[in-house]
Formats: structure tokens, C-alpha cells, sequence
């Protein structure tokens, strides 16, 4: 297989048929197996049954993925952004190719941290970022951007107002209930837990105002919560309902 033929296998926006080719199909499936392989692995009582086999498998699938890194760091030169060594240095660089070290990196970084199980434990988890290299073959995934990037100001704009919210009622909070709850309220940043639980309509329980003004707040809080949550919620939908329908009708907008 020559390198042109090697990059419209494993670049999915140079494949002239529809769907991925039958070797990003089998990255794919060792994705998803490797994924899983890292979720099994954080069961102590499977690793007794058969303490060889999940590091056997880990290190199957890292000598798969650097094949395969190290053949798409050969064969994209053919695609014209990335031609000759600064090319292949920009490529690097690039998102998906990063995505693609990190899904390495976590094997040999075990080696070195193999004494520390709060960096072990770490490092298994990190393996689950694996599962962002499947956004390279899904039209989806790019849809999906796309419609939080046409939606990024109204983002910002709803979590600054969250933000605003959340230091306003911690602040109410810590004047009225400071006297009676020193050890919960007795700060801003004391009180901002509460502020958190209670806007994200999650509720503890584990903090209380007690006295009549607290817990006005509190209620006037709890309210604002709801729509809190609804606004990126609102905002988010309607992002996706603009990006399906402009693939069900890609003409629409288009001046005649």
C-alpha cells in the first residue's frame, strides 16, 4: 500500500465513499475494547482472577496505537497543510494528533508511578480519553462543536450570570447567617457550598439556613436555580436544533 492509499485509509475526509474504511473500523473497535479493557481494570477482584491479562492487553493495544500514530505521522504529508518536516511538525501539534499521544502517554507514565496508586489510579482513568480519539470518525462529534461554538457567547453569557448568582447568594447567606452558623456560614467561601448544592437544584441537605431571613433567601435562591439550569439547557437545544436542520436542509440560507 502506497502512502496516498495509506492516508484516504486512515484520513476519514479523504475517503470518497461514504462511511470509514475497513482499517479505521478496526481502530474503532480496539478504541472501545481498550476503553472498556480500562474500566475492568478498576475492579481489584478481576485483577485477582488474572493478574497478567490486563497488563498484556494495555500493552497489545499501545504497540497498536503507535503503529498506527506513526503511520498517520507518514502518510499525512499528502495532505497539502501538513507536507514536508514543518508540516509534519504542525501536525504534532494538531488536536487529534495530540488526542492520539495522549492515548499512548498513560502506558509508559505507569512505568515511573507504579508506587503510587493515587497516580496509578489517575493514569487508568486518563486511558478513558481514548474515547475522544472516536470523535475523528464521527460527523457527529463535528456537528456537535459546531453547534456549541455557534452558541459560545450565550454559554458564557448564562454561566456569568450562574457565577454572579452564586457569589450574591453566598454573600446574603454569610450576612444573615454568620451569627447563628459560624462553622457553615461563616465565610463567603464557606457559604458558597451551600450557594452550589442549592443553585444546581441538587440540595445536600447537609447545609440549612435556620433563621426567617435565611431562609428567604434561600427560597429565592432555590428559585433561581430552576432557571439556572434551564437557560443552558434552552440554549443548547435550540444550537442542536439549528445544526440538524441545516444538515436535513443544507440550502437553506443560501441567497438564490
Amino acid at each position: 500500500m502506497n502512502k496516498a492509499a495509506l492516508y484516504r485509509q486512515l484520513a476519514p475526509e479523504a475517503r470518497q465513499q461514504n462511511g470509514l474504511s475497513i482499517l479505521n473500523q478496526v481502530i474503532g473497535v480496539l478504541i472501545l475494547l481498550a476503553s472498556l479493557t480500562a474500566i475492568l481494570e478498576t475492579e481489584p477482584t478481576l485483577r485477582a482472577i488474572a493478574p497478567w491479562l490486563f497488563p498484556t492487553l494495555e500493552t497489545i493495544f499501545v504497540v497498536v496505537f503507535i503503529i498506527e500514530y506513526l503511520l498517520r505521522l507518514y502518510s499525512i504529508g499528502e495532505d497539502p497543510r501538513y507536507r514536508g518536516w514543518s508540516g509534519r511538525l504542525r501536525y504534532i501539534f494538531s488536536f487529534w494528533a495530540l488526542i492520539d499521544l495522549i492515548a499512548i502517554l498513560p502506558y509508559f507514565l505507569g512505568f515511573m508511578v507504579h508506587d503510587n496508586a493515587f497516580l496509578v489510579r489517575l493514569l487508568r482513568l486518563l486511558r478513558m480519553l481514548r474515547l475522544a480519539r472516536l470523535g475523528r470518525f464521527s460527523q457527529a462529534w463535528t456537528e456537535l462543536a459546531d453547534a456549541l461554538h455557534s452558541r459560545s457567547y450565550e454559554l458564557w453569557l448564562s454561566a456569568g450570570v450562574a457565577a454572579l448568582l452564586l457569589l450574591f447568594s453566598s454573600c446574603c447567606l454569610y450576612v444573615v447567617e454568620a451569627s447563628a452558623q459560624p462553622e457553615t456560614f461563616g465565610s463567603v467561601p464557606r457559604a458558597l457550598w451551600w450557594s452550589i448544592a442549592t443553585l444546581t437544584t441538587v440540595g445536600y441537605g447537609d447545609v440549612t439556613p435556620i433563621t426567617a431571613l435565611g431562609k428567604f433567601f434561600a427560597g429565592l435562591t432555590a428559585v433561581a436555580g430552576i432557571g439556572i439550569i434551564a437557560m443552558p439547557t434552552g440554549i443548547l437545544a435550540a444550537a442542536f436544533s439549528d445544526a440538524f436542520q441545516k444538515k436535513r436542509n443544507p440550502t437553506d440560507g443560501e441567497q438564490p
